[in-house]
C-alpha cells in the first residue's frame, strides 16, 4: 500500500528538501495468490520461504 492507500506505485511527492527513498526487489519462486491489500507483515508471511534473491536501492528525490 502506498501513500495514498492505494496498491500500486505512485511516485515519489516529497516535500520541499533532499529526501531518501528505499525501493526492495524481490525474486521469487512462486506467483504469491491474491492478498487483496495486505500490510507489509501479512506481504513478508506470504513470501517466507520463496524468497530466491533481494536487492535494495536507495535514492534521492528533491523538489
Amino acid at each position: 500500500v502506498n501513500d495514498w492507500k492505494r496498491t500500486g506505485y505512485g511516485g515519489p511527492c516529497p516535500p520541499i528538501g533532499r529526501h531518501r527513498y528505499f525501493f526492495k526487489l524481490y525474486a521469487l519462486d512462486t506467483i504469491l495468490p491474491d492478498l487483496g491489500r495486505p500490510t507489509k507483515v501479512r506481504l513478508e508471511q506470504a513470501m517466507q520461504g520463496h524468497v530466491l534473491a533481494e536487492s535494495q536501492l536507495i535514492g534521492t528525490y528533491q523538489r
